[in-house]
């Protein structure tokens, strides 16, 4: 149960979810039409590259995972815990998740794949910056195991268990803030195409800043 989930958490995966939207869907629009925060489709795609693309491109494909496990990897290395808590260092990985999808413009505007790798780390940090809430499994760069966790609470309620509403509106605004930033990076793209990337990492660098104006209230209370 999470019943007594702090109201920034919610708040903060659908910022994130809104971000991880916005990012897909650009990279589905001018990353060669790859997606960029989830990577069943990339992992489906090397598959059948073993088969049917050349060695380059399977070695690209190959690169983007490669680049997601390395922004995760950078998480779990500076927090080094799988709960969230109040007073962790989220706002310096934000910030850094801000810059890899700034110098991800520079390169993509230079036709480099670079940008792919760098916008895929991005995602890859921002996957592993909040992973599990008491039992609650959040993650906001994709939403099947979100959709997941949801069809189970629904069917564990008709076999006549509790139904954790808090649980649910949370995994509800992820979902909602995941499609919203798809609809968001869409427009975005069709004004902006590649510098519609500044978006997202604008919104990082706010709720960064929040964050750690929010967290610098909460000690300053607590020393009073």
């Amino acid at each position: 149960m999470i019943s007594k989930l702090p109201r920034w958490v919610e708040y903060g995966a659908f910022i994130l979810a809104l971000v991880a939207g916005i990012v897909n869907s650009i990279g589905l629009l001018g990353f060669q039409h790859q997606s960029i925060s989830h990577l069943s489709g990339i992992a489906t795609l090397l598959g059948t590259g073993m088969l049917n693309s050349t060695f380059i491109d399977a070695l690209h494909l190959l690169i983007i995972l490669f680049s997601f496990l390395i922004g995760s990897a950078i998480s779990g290395y500076f927090l080094r815990s799988e709960a969230l808590k109040l007073g962790r260092n989220y706002s310096a990985l934000l910030y850094l998740e801000a810059a890899l999808l700034v110098t991800a413009i520079y390169f993509l505007t230079q036709d480099s794949l670079n940008g792919h790798y760098l916008a895929s780390a991005a995602c890859g940090l921002q996957n592993a910056l909040a992973t599990t809430y008491s039992g609650a499994i959040i993650r906001t760069t994709h939403v099947t195991g979100v959709f997941t966790d949801l069809g189970i609470m629904i069917g564990a309620k008709f076999r006549g268990e509790t139904f954790d509403q808090r649980k649910a509106i949370l995994l509800l605004l992820i979902i909602i803030g995941f499609i919203v930033g798809g609809t968001c990076g869409a427009y975005l793209f069709s004004l902006y195409h590649i510098y519609a990337l500044f978006v997202p990492a604008a919104i990082c660098l706010l709720l960064a800043t929040s964050y750690a104006v929010y967290n610098a209230k909460v000690s300053a209370f607590k020393h009073r």
